[in-house]
Parts: C-alpha cells; sequence; structure tokens
C-alpha cells in the first residue's frame, strides 16, 4: 500500500507542477482571453504593490533555496525516501506559484509597450520560442525525471535508482542550462512590459543566476573533470558566447 500512496503523491506533485508552469507561462503575458494576468490582479490588496511583489518573490527563491539544498533534503527530509522528497518539492514550488498568481498586485507603469503589429508578432515569437525550448529541453534530459515522476515510478515497480551519467545532447551541445535559458527569454520577451512585469523578471533573473551557481558547483562535485571540461567548452546560457579565459 505504501508503495501505491508514494506513486500517488509523485503523481500529485507532477500534475500541480504541470498547471501552475502552464499557468505561469500564459499569465506572464498579456493574452486576451486571460481573465488574470501578471496586470490584472485576481484579487486587489490596498497595500504597496512593490512590497508585496518583492515578499513573494523572496518567499518563492526562499522556498527553492531551501529545499534544493542538502541540510534540508538530507538533515529535516532524511527519513524520507528519494520519490516523497521529490514529490514534496514539486508540490511546496506549486504552492509557491499559486500564491505569485492570486497575491500578485499590478504596477502602474511601463517600461514598453510595443503597438506595431510587426514589433508585437516578433516579440510574441520569441516569447513562445522561449518556452518551446524549456520545455523540449527537460525532455532531453528526462521530463519526468526533472518534476519527481519517475522517482515515484520506480518506488511502484520496486526498480534501483539509476547510475546518473553525464550526456549534453541536443541544446545541451550549445548551451549548459537551455532550461533556464528558454525560461529567461519567456519572462523577458513581452511587448508590454509593465513595471510589475519588470519586477518579476528581475527578480526571477537573480534567482536564476544565484541558482545555476549552486547548480554548477553541485555538478561539479556529481561528474567531477568531465563537467569542467564541459563548462570550457560550452557557455552558460547565450549560444556561441564564451568568456575569455
Amino acid at each position: 500500500m505504501k508503495k501505491y500512496l508514494i506513486f500517488a503523491y509523485s503523481l500529485v506533485g507532477y500534475i500541480l507542477s504541470i498547471i501552475s508552469l502552464s499557468f505561469l507561462i500564459l499569465w506572464v503575458y498579456p493574452w486576451e482571453f486571460m481573465p488574470f494576468n501578471i496586470d490584472v490582479p485576481m484579487m486587489s490588496i490596498d497595500i504597496n504593490p512593490v512590497l508585496i511583489n518583492t515578499g513573494l518573490l523572496l518567499f518563492f527563491g526562499l522556498q527553492h533555496s531551501l529545499m534544493a539544498r542538502s541540510f534540508f533534503k538530507d538533515g529535516l527530509l532524511k527519513n524520507l525516501s528519494h520519490a516523497v522528497k521529490s514529490a514534496t518539492y514539486s508540490v511546496a514550488s506549486s504552492i509557491c506559484l499559486v500564491m505569485i498568481f492570486y497575491f500578485w498586485q499590478p504596477i502602474e507603469g511601463y517600461v514598453w509597450n510595443f503597438q506595431n503589429d510587426l514589433v508585437f508578432w516578433s516579440i510574441t515569437m520569441l516569447y513562445i520560442i522561449g518556452w518551446l525550448s524549456a520545455l523540449v529541453a527537460t525532455f532531453i534530459i528526462d521530463h519526468f525525471e526533472l518534476f519527481g515522476l519517475h522517482q515515484g515510478y520506480r518506488v511502484l515497480k520496486n526498480l534501483p535508482e539509476p547510475k546518473v551519467k553525464f550526456q549534453a545532447n541536443f541544446f545541451y551541445k550549445y548551451i549548459r542550462h537551455p532550461i533556464q535559458a528558454g525560461t529567461l527569454v519567456g519572462l523577458w520577451a513581452t511587448p508590454s512590459m509593465s513595471y510589475s512585469h519588470l519586477l518579476l523578471s528581475v527578480g526571477m533573473t537573480i534567482y536564476v543566476l544565484i541558482g545555476l551557481y549552486y547548480e554548477e558547483k553541485s555538478l561539479i562535485k556529481l561528474f567531477g573533470e568531465e563537467y569542467k571540461e564541459y563548462m570550457k567548452t560550452t557557455p552558460m546560457l547565450i549560444p556561441f558566447w564564451m568568456r575569455p579565459t
């Protein structure tokens, strides 16, 4: 019975992740069919929007950072299986995103607001390409493992944890972190950059860069010299652009 509950929990975590991330992709863009978006609040709050939005971003970053650290996974959650840890991370991350959707407040004014059809649709295509690239990149490295579903399936089928092997296929031949790169493009590529959207984009960019700093340390620890050599030949986020050594 326990293994079925763990798999069910993993499935719930996966579904919540997909729903919340799909809503995020739609929420950050001014689609007319969306009743709510980053500039149209679900709930109006009579408090300084900068304070509320900054607090939501800090809470999101804190949850992601703390739950990804070894002291949390191997300390507070040390008695739980790997599958339960992964599912818990997915559920908590989804809750944080829902809080951002629900409590996020618009800030008056725009950094840019393009009305020209050519510019509008060019930026829209960039937005679509960014998010689509991030999605495809998740399948290149194992989409279901990334969101915790494979871990639950292995428990259900009594399968051992697979041996981790370093690979750099498709997008990963050109940049080390295509998921994050696509996400950043999707966050910044908008024909209407309000100050509210700017705050989200800046906050998420800072979080991504900090997260990549620690992720690279973990990958070096996991793969050693193989990953160090990969870093020397492959840029982090921008294809064909390398820092001079």
